[in-house]
């Protein structure tokens, strides 16, 4: 059981570094649910693996327990890589909603010299600074 959680918890790495690495924003936003499903079940296997139950009923030996705190911090991660995802896939709805590309672009080499207006337009963005 510990081998297949390991392999599990290898692939997903894996691809979601890969996911991570690529130029669309949409498989970057892949890429970090992919590794948050990675860790959530690193967290999982934490614990006990197997059916054991959590509770603590009479007469039951703490041996024969699964810790309850792993459980809890995975059911934590879980809502918070879902409000993530939702807000990178959010923001790339609105790029694309916009025109504007969902593609990543490389940056400028060196901003050395260069007034914020300049860099404003080398970036793309738009408006007066702050």
């Amino acid at each position: 059981m510990v081998g297949i959680v390991a392999i599990s918890a290898f692939v997903l790495t894996a691809a979601g570094v890969w996911m991570l690495l690529q130029q669309r924003l949409l498989r970057v936003a892949l890429g970090v649910t992919l590794i948050s499903h990675a860790v959530n079940l690193i967290l999982l296997s934490a614990g006990s693996l197997g059916t054991r139950p959590p509770l603590v009923v009479p007469g039951a030996v703490a041996a024969e327990l699964t810790d309850p705190v792993p459980q809890a911090f995975v059911l934590t991660a879980i809502v918070i890589s879902m409000a993530l995802t939702l807000y990178l896939l959010a923001g790339l709805a609105t790029r694309a909603l916009r025109g504007e590309s969902t593609d990543l672009d490389a940056a400028p080499e060196s901003d050395e010299g260069l007034t914020p207006d300049e860099i404003r337009a080398q970036l793309g963005g738009g408006g007066q600074g702050a």
